[in-house]
């Protein structure tokens, strides 16, 4: 589950961004497999894997996260 939601984040951030799955994955050092993995929640992203992507999309962590819910406590 907490997987899902990181990938949809990273997914909504890097369209918004104007990235490709292919040039995010490359300027991030990883293969596209592995973005595609994360993107559609079947691998929990690292905390470094997490903090490249927000500086490479020019977002901070925080703002990535998935917002917190009352289900989460």
């Amino acid at each position: 589950m907490e997987a899902e939601k990181w990938g949809r984040r990273i997914r909504a951030f890097r369209k918004l961004k104007g990235y490709t799955q292919e040039s995010l994955a490359k300027d991030l050092g990883v293969s596209v497999s592995v973005l595609g993995e994360i993107e559609r929640g079947n691998r929990l992203p690292t905390e470094q894997f997490l903090d490249k992507v927000a500086k490479l999309l020019n977002i901070t962590v925080d703002e990535l996260a998935p917002p917190k819910t009352d289900s989460d406590h």
